[in-house]
């Protein structure tokens, strides 16, 4: 039988909603607007009870009601005694009506003071130092068992991330080294024209690339386009739940992601920072032929005598570190990336910030070491 609903008014200033019978959505239901008439025409009514007990059935078509009629009681300011509805809709009311809208909604309040801001800033780093550590140390076990031979990784897998990370990289890292190049052999041309030097601009490139320029730049190139493509994509497994799956499976996701990643950036880096070197050299030898009247075979010349394998060891040692360095960095921040696709965007960017900064950090560090070494 459909539902039946009845007002009664046990002292004059409470309204008591019985309920009856059958209150189904496929039902017809009787409106609130009875209730609400009531509320209008009553000033004196202060609180609203219910009577359930002779409910024979329910189901959300009961709470679409109750919910207008627990309306109408708030715009009324009257109160609400949900007791004698059935247990599971009380239950169900009381959760809905438990938590108050929010206001101000979207409206933020003022910045906090700059020495607040700095302090919860370094809060911050200081808490995820050792979510850090933890990762370095998930990953020098994972090392530990590839050299054992136990890593769970397919090598097709690492195959593809050394193409992507090494040949498709070849043609950014190309225009950048060459533009660098033009860039270090006009500044010191300039100079160097002053004494009548010109010749030892094939020294000052062939040195600055092979040494500095040449790893730390596709180092910087390399973080903004692998270390973030690498953050992207285990970000966007995090939110798609896929490295949970590998977890439930029996995989390490340590293995089985991060050490692909990093092995073919440390095999490519060394060999990219090589091609920068010679892409350099090359733009500060077209400089030197045509703009200052210093023929090819006295550029090679010159560049051969101020070269020597120890320059050479150097970048690839540098530029070997700075491809450690993004890799963790990239996998670090998408394996710590949270369920969103907010997220997935800001654990790119991190990448690419923490890349970046531990390249300036190797970079300056490794250039006092081997300046101190006498290397």
């Amino acid at each position: 039988m459909p539902g039946q609903l009845n007002l009664q008014f046990p002292s004059p200033d409470n309204l008591r909603v019985v309920l009856a019978d059958s209150w189904l959505l496929t039902d017809s239901r009787p409106s609130p607007d009875d209730i609400a008439l009531q509320l209008q025409s009553r000033s004196d009514i202060h609180s609203i009870s219910f009577d359930g007990t002779a409910v024979t059935q329910w189901d959300s078509g009961l709470l679409i009601f109750l919910a207008r009629v627990f309306q109408l009681a708030g715009e009324h300011s009257i109160n609400i005694d949900p007791d004698g509805l059935p247990d599971g809709a009380r239950r169900m009311m009381t959760l809905a009506t438990a938590v108050p809208a929010k206001e101000d909604t979207g409206k933020h309040s003022e910045h906090p003071p700059l020495l607040e801001r700095i302090g919860l800033r370094s809060l911050s780093m200081w808490r995820a130092a050792p979510e850090m550590l933890q990762f370095l140390g998930d990953v020098t076990l994972s090392f530990g068992r590839l050299l054992r031979g136990t890593a769970q990784f397919r090598r097709s897998d690492l195959m593809l991330i050394v193409e992507d990370v090494g040949p498709h990289a070849l043609p950014i890292v190309s225009l950048i080294s060459f533009l660098v190049g033009l860039i270090v052999a006009y500044m010191g041309a300039v100079q160097l024209a002053q004494f009548g030097a010109q010749i030892y601009i094939a020294n000052l490139v062939s040195l600055g690339m092979t040494r500095e320029m040449g790893a730390l730049m596709t180092g910087i190139i390399m973080a903004g386009r692998t270390g973030a493509a690498f953050a992207a994509q285990l970000g966007t497994m995090q939110v798609n739940e896929e490295i949970d799956a590998f977890r439930t499976l029996g995989f390490n996701p340590i293995d089985f992601l991060v050490l692909p990643r990093m092995l073919a950036l440390v095999l490519m880096m060394p060999l990219l920072v090589l091609y920068a070197g010679i892409v350099g050299i090359t733009a500060g030898m077209f400089v030197a032929v045509t703009a200052f009247d210093i023929s090819t075979f006295e550029y090679y010349q010159q560049t051969v005598r101020s070269m020597a394998w120890t320059h050479i060891w150097v970048g690839v040692i540098k530029g070997t570190v700075y491809g450690i360095l993004i890799a963790f960095a990239g996998c670090l921040r998408g394996m710590q990336c949270g369920r969103s696709a907010q997220a997935v965007g800001e654990a790119t960017t991190s990448a690419v910030v923490t890349g970046i900064l531990f390249i300036v950090i190797a970079a300056s560090l490794l250039t006092i070491m081997f300046q101190e070494l006498g290397i």
